[in-house]
């Protein structure tokens, strides 16, 4: 069940079930790269505001499923530009991005009619010195079976376009829904286990 903030923004209520804090795994595989096994946290967030502040750790898993090392990490601002209030009808989005190793990404996209896709690309495209080769990019995003499931390609200079990065994500309770969830235990919480 998606719940809707009483304080999101009108513009925004379109991208409220991407609200909260995601973790799970992937996969990550390009050309010139170690392909690994990653772990992931996403948090989607708002402020009431007409955006929602995106934040994405990523880090290699060894074959135990063990944290490594840092793989990637990314901070962006996701907006709906047109047809925010709607009630059909595609939605654009819009998506500024920033990622650890001096990336900067304008992406525009659209979140589907009827459903819980999104699929952007890359329109702008900018990197300091020292970061690694690339011209673009696309990502699909999709809410299946309660999980976010999501896979990026990527291209560079001397690789075409070609999905590089996925992963399957489940939504993490917090520990205030945790407490919500359990408020009619009874006050001793010994009931529960007879």
């Amino acid at each position: 069940m998606i719940e809707i903030p009483s304080d999101l923004h009108k513009d925004v209520v379109s991208l409220a079930f991407l609200l909260g804090t995601w973790e799970g795994a992937g996969v990550f595989d390009f050309p010139g790269s170690e392909k690994c096994n990653f772990g992931q946290e996403v948090v989607f967030r708002h402020d009431g505001r007409p955006f929602l502040e995106f934040r994405s750790r990523t880090w290699v898993l060894d074959n135990d499923g063990e944290k490594v090392r840092p793989l990637e990490n990314e901070h962006a601002f996701w907006r709906v530009t047109s047809n925010q209030h709607g009630t059909s009808g595609e939605r654009e989005i819009e998506i500024s991005s920033v990622r650890d190793d001096g990336t900067v990404e304008i992406w525009y996209g659209k979140l589907h009619d009827g459903k819980p896709q999104i699929d952007v690309a890359t329109d702008a495209v900018a990197r300091i010195d020292g970061s690694a080769p690339y011209s673009g990019g696309k990502r699909l995003y999709g809410m299946v079976n309660e999980e976010l499931l999501w896979v990026g390609e990527k291209a560079a200079p001397e690789v075409p376009l070609r999905p590089y990065m996925s992963a399957q994500l489940k939504k993490v309770l917090s520990p205030a829904q945790l407490i919500k969830d359990i408020a009619d235990l009874p006050d001793d919480g010994i009931a529960f286990f007879k």
